[in-house]
């Protein structure tokens, strides 16, 4: 992705942050000066990966398949381990109609999916198998504290409001319902790791080129 495209999209995101009345936190807007004189206090930052994930998972087209992130906050693996660690994660996405994010689980990471507003969130599911493959067997996941059953490969759909828990390794695929308009989803979950726990089924670039 072009540093330009990654403008523009962070631009728009923006807007429509505002417009959906969600607010990032400070460190969204420092400039690059501001970065380089804060330097020594803000390593929790980039330790635990926090800010802006604009990704085209590799495919070079962010409007069929991509993703705009913000982590808000998170904590890392060693934490885990921890008696009293931060043990959470949360991160506001934006997905546009039909913007696809690849099918992928996480190892580790549990996570509540929440639609905040705007358009439909469509996800699709399937168990996995021991060779980390797509189940054929039903899918049972909690929305919203009720216990709801699908044929393997079958969509739920996401109203505003509505939420649905993802246990590790149930492979989901998600996008924005057609004629519903942008959704801003949601992510409160374990802690969370891009770079070691996903799995996608089909191989992805998880970060941009």
């Amino acid at each position: 992705m072009k540093r330009s495209e990654l403008n523009a999209i962070m631009a728009k995101s923006m807007r429509f942050l505002q417009d959906m009345r969600f607010l990032l936190p400070p460190f969204a807007t420092w400039s690059p000066e501001v970065w380089r004189n804060k330097d020594p206090e803000c390593q929790e930052i980039v330790k635990q990966q926090l800010g802006w994930d604009i990704t085209d998972f590799g495919s070079g087209d962010f409007d069929r398949v991509g993703l705009f992130i913000f982590t808000i906050r998170n904590g890392t693996f060693e934490e885990l381990s921890k008696p009293l660690g931060k043990t959470y994660a949360e991160k506001i996405l934006i997905v546009e109609e039909e913007q696809i994010t690849p099918t992928h689980f996480h190892y580790q990471k549990m996570e509540d999916i929440i639609n905040r507003g705007g358009g439909n969130l469509v996800i699709q599911l399937w168990n996995s198998t021991s060779d980390e493959q797509l189940a054929d067997t039903d899918v049972t996941v909690s929305t919203d504290g009720v216990r709801r059953t699908v044929k393997a490969g079958d969509t739920i759909t996401l109203a505003p409001g509505e939420s649905v828990c993802l246990p590790q390794r149930l492979y989901h695929k998600f996008w924005g319902e057609p004629g519903k308009g942008t959704v801003l989803v949601g992510e409160v979950s374990r802690v969370n790791d891009d770079h070691v726990d996903n799995r996608f089924y089909d191989p992805v670039g998880r970060f941009p080129d």
